[in-house]
């Protein structure tokens, strides 16, 4: 797990500046996800290769049947799809950071004159310090949420063209140089197939979980516009009904 330390502690700094359904995809990709890969598939796909066994002698038959079965291996797969699910949530958490320090300095500029004008210097922070996801974060959190959607939709199709969701105990290959159709066997189908349904069911889950997201932010910015529209504009239609009622009204006199 050395090796995802790196990526886990940019991420768990994303969950400060995310909403709640963020954090429960955040929390799904920690471990349901990075732990489940690092402490058990790992071992279980260990011996992918070396304890593949076909019936034939011939030098080099084994290798391109593997290759051929498998062209990428399960766990490579599953760490490039992390990687890339991960990567546009950090590119927003860097224009998080980028937009924070930017109004950092119109702050300490406009300190003075903030309180003579009433501009409120901080846009993006409300009064706790907690960074509001609006306007050009918003953007760039819906479209990093949109480009999650589409690389967990094209990992989960590229793993079932891939592969299928199912480890088959036996392998039929006719490459090169095998002299025939060669029969080969996979070590632990069962337990491996467990994990291929697993990390699936955990993909599946992280596209609902971003497809909610996505639905709750626009909703909510929805009802932040109705919310500023009513306070803008208090009557209404209502007052449009009255200044229409007190029209015809002076006409009749």
């Amino acid at each position: 797990m050395g090796e995802w330390g790196f990526l886990s502690k940019l991420l768990d700094k994303v969950q400060s500046h995310s909403t709640v359904v963020g954090k429960v995809w955040l929390t799904v990709l920690f471990v349901f996800r990075i732990m489940v890969l690092g402490a058990g598939a790992e071992k279980v796909w260990s011996d992918e290769q070396s304890k593949l066994i076909c019936n034939t002698k011939q030098p080099g038959c084994k290798n391109v049947c593997y290759d051929h079965a498998f062209p990428i291996s399960h766990i490579r797969f599953w760490v490039i799809q992390i990687i890339f699910v991960s990567t546009p949530t950090l590119l927003y958490f860097g224009h998080v950071l980028h937009v924070l320090h930017k109004e950092k300095k119109i702050t300490q500029m406009l300190e003075s004159e903030a309180e003579k004008n009433g501009i409120k210097p901080h846009k993006y922070i409300d009064d706790r310090g907690k960074v509001i996801i609006k306007g050009q974060l918003l953007g760039s959190y819906l479209a990093s949420l949109f480009v999650k959607i589409l690389l967990e939709a094209a990992f989960i199709t590229g793993q079932y063209y891939i592969y299928g969701f199912i480890m088959f105990p036996k392998i039929e290959c006719s490459q090169s140089p095998c002299p025939h159709t060669v029969e080969c066997y996979m070590s632990r189908p069962t337990e491996k197939s467990i994990f291929i349904v697993f990390m699936l069911v955990m993909s599946c889950l992280s596209l609902l979980l971003n497809v909610v997201e996505m639905f709750y932010l626009i909703c909510r910015r929805s009802k932040r516009r109705r919310r500023t529209n009513t306070r803008t504009n208090p009557h209404g239609l209502n007052g449009f009904k009255m200044y229409v009622t007190g029209n015809s009204g002076s006409s009749k006199i």
